[in-house]
């Protein structure tokens, strides 16, 4: 079992990071990347908020590493992945999974990003309505888009998941 968690992680960071560079956004200081969510609610659902998480953590290092991500990325993407990971845990629906993603990325990820990444680690400010606006709408395209693949997965058999409670 645990070759098929290793498996799975190995593959969403693969296509977290080939993704990048075609869905990589730059918005100030800041490059949004869809395809990270998609993978954030794809990987919380599949593998859990840990494995989520830490997938949001190798794929934002190889981003950076790639000019494709800013250190922005680390917030927006682990927190998002994390809440996206306990509220699919708890509730067992993908829906509630991809509300998880939208506001640990859109909300509390936005929010560390301006009032500690930012000035801290960048030494730059940014207002926080700015990362709101451009974290949300990133994270609600690539929550939508993780939301599809798991409903395409489950249907092709590639994945089970319990029916949605809503």
């Amino acid at each position: 079992m645990e070759t098929r968690r290793i498996t799975r992680a190995v593959i969403l960071v693969a296509l977290g990071v080939a993704l990048s560079p075609f869905t990589s956004i730059p918005i100030g200081i800041a490059k949004i990347n869809p395809a990270q969510h998609f993978v954030n609610v794809v990987g919380a659902v599949l593998l859990g908020p840990w494995w989520a998480t830490g997938i949001a953590l190798v794929i934002g290092i190889l981003r950076n590493a790639m000019g494709t991500g800013t250190l922005l990325a680390f917030p927006g993407g682990m927190i998002g992945a994390f809440l996206a990971g306990l509220a699919y845990r708890y509730s067992r629906s993908i829906y509630l999974g991809a509300l998880g993603e939208m506001i640990g990325t859109g909300l509390l990820g936005a929010t560390a990003s301006a009032f500690i990444i930012a000035p801290v680690l960048m030494g730059k400010a940014i207002a926080l309505g700015a990362l709101i606006i451009a974290f949300s709408g990133s994270t609600i395209a690539g929550s939508i888009i993780g939301v599809l693949a798991l409903n395409l997965l489950d249907r092709a058999g590639l994945a089970k998941l319990r029916p949605d409670k809503g």
